[in-house]
């Protein structure tokens, strides 16, 4: 995002310096010039972005995976689904 629409919708941004070896800094380098972001900045915040989403996705599925189990989702389950959309109460 150009610096003007930052300031525009108020959003703060501060400042990191990040240290890398030579290959990883190459790497950064490619991925900004092949793949259209205009700076390092943007490809890292991308990543950051990324993972947060990861994070969080990884906690919704723990909390799936440790909450009590429910009725199967088969076929009879989603025809009833499907009438309680479309208004018709089978019970």
């Amino acid at each position: 995002m150009p610096n003007f629409a930052i300031a525009a919708i108020g959003i703060h941004m501060s400042t990191m310096n990040i240290s890398l070896p030579d290959h990883l800094k190459s790497f950064v380098d490619e991925q900004v010039a092949g793949r259209g972001y205009g700076t390092s900045s943007e490809y890292i915040r991308e990543l950051i972005r990324r993972d947060q989403d990861r994070l969080v996705l990884r906690g919704l599925l723990v909390a799936g995976a440790s909450s009590v189990q429910s009725d199967p989702a088969d076929g009879r389950y989603f025809g009833e689904l499907r009438d309680r959309v479309r208004g018709r109460h089978s019970k």
